[in-house]
């Protein structure tokens, strides 16, 4: 948990973030208990639109959503981003690479990554995030947000902090191969975010995941 505390305060948020801190109190009163914390712990979290992301069910789509930059930089990030989604395609076999907006959606079955009920990167797995980090080198104008899944097995408590723990694990793994510190968040949303059903084995596969969410930098639209 301190790694993610560290992450969370390493970047200058954007300004509109206090409107949407705002926003998020002020929406969370006809919330149920469950969304208030979604929606208070991803504004908190310094993500521009995590609130959109509770509203659609997925933190990561919700950060791309909400770092949109628009107009002909947006253009200019578009372009960057369809050529390294191609790229990570080629290059992290066995992830899913979707383009989303402005930015990137990589996802990666936790299998991939850890072994079971496991937080420890997998020695055959690094050279998915050393590809990935790699790739972040050559294209340098971008934040990531690393969201944990889990299925719905066990109980909630677990679960969260797994999530949180994978997160970290993969962010503290792209760090040590280079990537900065203030480019990096690191979530656990524990089963809280399921695209599958959790009633039989395959949908608890699909459940267990890591969502790595690549969008443009704060900076990136002054460029």
């Amino acid at each position: 948990m301190r790694m993610i505390a560290r992450r969370i305060g390493s970047r200058d948020v954007r300004a509109p973030l206090v409107l949407l801190l705002v926003w998020a109190l002020t929406a969370c009163a006809s919330l149920s208990r469950k969304e208030k914390g979604a929606a208070i712990g991803a504004a908190a979290g310094g993500v521009v639109g995590g609130v959109i992301g509770n509203q659609t069910g997925s933190t990561a789509r919700g950060a791309i959503i909400g770092a949109v930059v628009g107009g002909a930089a947006g253009a200019i990030i578009g372009h960057q981003m369809d050529q390294q989604a191609k790229e990570l395609q080629q290059n992290i076999p066995g992830a899913t690479v979707t383009r989303v907006g402005e930015g990137i959606a990589v996802t990666f079955a936790s299998g991939l990554l850890y072994d079971f009920d496991s937080d420890v990167v997998r020695a055959d797995a690094g050279q998915n995030l050393r590809a990935l980090a790699a790739s972040l080198e050559k294209y340098p104008n971008t934040d990531l947000l690393i969201v944990g899944h889990t299925d719905a097995v066990g109980t909630s408590e677990y679960n969260q902090a797994l999530s949180e723990r994978r997160a970290t694990a993969a962010a503290n793994y792209l760090e040590a191969q280079g990537v900065a510190v203030g480019r990096l968040r690191a979530v656990g949303r524990g089963e809280t975010e399921p695209i599958a059903g959790n009633d039989t084995e395959a949908g608890r596969q699909l459940n267990r995941r890591v969502e790595i969410a690549i969008y443009s930098s704060a900076s990136a639209g002054n460029q």
